[in-house]
């Protein structure tokens, strides 16, 4: 018999919410500097959209803390299916002026208004199936000795779930989020248990391949060869924007110019509050941390690391103190979402990566992407939640045993 009955007090992680709400907060700042100067008569209502897409997310993760597993893991395949519905949307319903500017198509847009970008909610479907996926796996084999035979069945059924995503970005031309893909998929592969023997060999390949594709691309006639190859303009466009901010500062390096001169600007601690002295095409999305950057120096920007570097720290404290398989590569996952999202995001405004349109999880406007991270912090707090009542039951268990033998020693039995 359980006497922990939990309250609805009892289920959030409060350690785990007062990074996020900081963050939020810092992202709600940051939008309204930069949209009150690129766009001051609809500052208000694009401020007032996005808290009210934080609400949401809210509302939804709050939702999501009360999933006990058995549910989660019964709703998976469901998700995933539903996930991949709202993934064949846009190269349906799509704006070709948004098509034309960014090169891809990953909105829903219908009736001239963009909707939401359904591969932001796939990103959790995604992390559920490949996780259900793995237990499954071990649940199945518990009994055999693991073996490098057993790892590459375990990496092809996980690759079968994500082929299908990786089709549909491929026709949405999405080649920044299908990274984010890969990320989740690796950080799930390693945490299973593959040999290094496998691991090792795929790293050393891909990192071969890269360097041959730039070898290609910095050779004179490379870049026309890759475009002949089928690689998008756009993209092309972003990595010599990467490699020469400077040199194509007025046309297609515009924006990564000038973000890197706003981030200089900014020193060690700003220009101050609504200061804003450049224009960066949608700084209030993808380029946000310019805005921090400059407004608020490098202090601003550490602390803003500090935040996410806590964060992440809580997430896997949470993890390692979880018994429950199905969560522990849930949060995996999640974790390295997050990670993939703020390494590729600071390090592309900063120069040190390409520009690839990843939005800054809870600072950047938009509302796919802060109820998807919301969406997941909810299913932390399930996780948080599940790992405190695994523990009263044990401390009640502990109780009970000493009662009982405390009572059989006053009747002398013991």
């Amino acid at each position: 018999m359980s006497y922990f009955k939990p309250s609805i007090d009892s289920r959030v992680d409060y350690s785990l919410i007062l990074p996020v709400i900081c963050l939020l907060i810092f992202g709600i700042m940051a939008i309204y500097i930069a949209v009150s100067h690129d766009y001051p008569a609809s500052a208000w209502a694009i401020v007032g959209q996005q808290i009210a897409w934080i609400a949401l997310g809210s509302v939804i993760s709050f939702v999501v803390m009360f999933f006990n597993t058995k549910f989660l893991w019964k709703m998976t395949p469901l998700l995933y299916v539903f996930g991949l519905g709202l993934m064949v949307l846009p190269l349906v319903f799509y704006s070709p002026s948004l098509v034309a500017s960014t090169g891809a198509k990953n909105w829903v847009t219908i009736g001239g208004t963009t909707l939401f970008q359904p591969s932001e909610f796939m990103k959790i479907s995604y992390i559920l199936i490949l996780s259900r996926s793995v237990v499954q796996f071990s649940q199945r084999n518990k009994d055999k000795i693991r073996t490098i035979k057993m790892d590459w069945l375990l990496i092809l059924e996980l690759f079968l779930y994500t082929v299908p995503v990786l089709i549909l970005l491929t026709l949405q031309s999405d080649l920044g989020t299908a990274l984010v893909f890969m990320a989740i998929f690796s950080g799930i592969v390693l945490l299973s248990g593959v040999s290094w023997k496998i691991i090792l060999p795929i790293f050393l390949t891909g990192v071969s391949l890269f360097l041959a594709f730039m070898l290609i691309f910095t050779w004179e006639g490379g870049r026309a060869f890759l475009h002949n190859l089928g690689m998008p303009t756009y993209q092309i466009n972003r990595i010599l924007a990467w490699l020469h901010p400077f040199e194509y500062a007025q046309t297609t390096t515009y924006q990564q110019a000038q973000g890197q001169i706003a981030i200089g600007s900014g020193g060690i601690w700003g220009q101050g509050f609504n200061v804003s002295n450049l224009l960066i095409p949608v700084r209030e999305s993808d380029m946000i941390f310019t805005v921090i950057a400059e407004d608020f120096g490098f202090v601003g920007g550490l602390c803003l690391l500090l935040l996410y570097m806590f964060l992440v720290y809580k997430m896997l404290r949470i993890t390692l103190k979880s018994n429950n398989q199905f969560y522990t590569y849930i949060s995996t996952g999640f974790i390295m979402m997050l990670v993939f999202h703020i390494f590729e995001n600071i390090g592309a405004v900063t120069g040190i990566l390409p520009l690839t349109g990843i939005p800054l999880p809870f600072i950047s406007q938009g509302g796919s992407a802060i109820v998807s991270n919301l969406i997941g912090i909810g299913l932390l707090l399930s996780m948080s939640h599940q790992n405190r009542v695994s523990e009263e039951r044990k401390k009640e268990s502990r109780l009970l045993r000493q009662k009982q033998l405390s009572r059989l020693h006053e009747k002398g039995i013991i």
